[in-house]
């Protein structure tokens, strides 16, 4: 697939063929993103905005390193990418649509709304409004960081304990409301208070910190995630089976020992336990966080380090 007209003209009728050409010429940046956020396909401006070659396909993620590394595209107002990305992973596609705005290394400042597909694709347009006075805009990035504030958790960069149980309210309601499946699961790391007593209270946010970023390399881009204190964690994974559920859980669970997070003590690892379980149409928010914590204890009580379904 080319960023060029993908359809032979002849083929298409007289409006198609105009929307083809005009979508080539336009300044406004479009792009197209599969349902694991690698692109799929972009027209010129977007590709010039971003350094793109005709024929780069990047995953979102690693477009975003290579503009922090590049100096081109989105411009990253943060030393410590990771954890931005982390942050920003946490928001990206769990919304039918949203708008965001930022500035590119160019100069310019881009309002880019997000269009979700029914499939997981995402549809992302981008218009220049660097002309808006710049006192206007300083106001909304005010706003735009206080809302991101009080939606994040501040170590982890995910969502904090409010706005992840306000997503889950959201997909009761959406399992009420039509044939929408999505599994709850509640992770705890394990004996994580012997990590800050044995190794020291940095070393333990370090860990809380790590695991936050090896979310988004397990989790789908659709999949909600957040920090509910402490060590727990809570995760919402809609459109899946009991077994796709505790598949994935399975995966996380099993990578955590591989990794070594703290490079003082290179033999450390650390495990967690896991209490999953699929929401249904009778479940409320505290009928579902009992139902999935008993999980959790249930996981515990059997050793640790697996997870237990209910």
């Amino acid at each position: 697939m080319h960023s060029t007209i993908p359809v032979p003209l002849p083929e298409l009728d007289e409006a198609t063929k105009k929307l083809l050409q005009a979508q080539h010429l336009t300044p406004v940046l479009i792009a197209l993103f599969d349902s694991n956020d690698q692109l799929l396909w972009a027209n010129p401006s977007f590709r010039k905005s971003f350094g793109l070659g005709e024929n780069d396909y990047p995953t979102w993620y690693d477009m975003m390193v290579q503009s922090q590394r590049q100096g081109i595209g989105t411009a990253i107002q943060s030393d410590e990418i990771e954890r931005w990305l982390t942050s920003a992973l946490s928001r990206r596609g769990k919304l039918p649509y949203r708008g965001i705005e930022g500035d590119l290394h160019d100069g310019r400042w881009i309002y880019m709304t997000e269009t979700v597909c029914p499939d997981g694709s995402m549809l992302c347009i981008g218009s220049d409004i660097t002309h808006l006075r710049h006192d206007e805009r300083l106001l909304r990035q005010e706003r735009d960081q206080a809302m991101r504030a009080a939606l994040t958790d501040p170590l982890t960069g995910l969502s904090n304990r409010g706005h992840i149980t306000s997503l889950l309210e959201k997909h009761i309601q959406l399992v009420q409301q039509s044939p929408h499946t999505c599994g709850l699961v509640l992770l705890d790391l394990d004996h994580f208070k012997r990590v800050n007593d044995n190794y020291g209270h940095e070393a333990g946010d370090t860990v809380l910190r790590h695991f936050a970023q090896l979310l988004p390399q397990v989790l789908r881009r659709e999949d909600c995630h957040g920090r509910m204190g402490g060590e727990e964690f809570l995760l919402l994974l809609p459109n899946v089976t009991a077994a796709s559920l505790c598949n994935c859980v399975q995966r996380l669970i099993d990578i955590l020992p591989l990794h070594r997070p703290l490079e003082d003590f290179p033999d450390f690892f650390y495990t967690s336990s896991a209490g999953v379980t699929l929401l249904g149409p009778d479940d409320t928010v505290p009928t579902a966080m009992r139902r999935v914590d008993s999980a959790l204890y249930q996981a515990k009580d059997q050793g640790r380090n697996r997870l237990v379904f209910v």
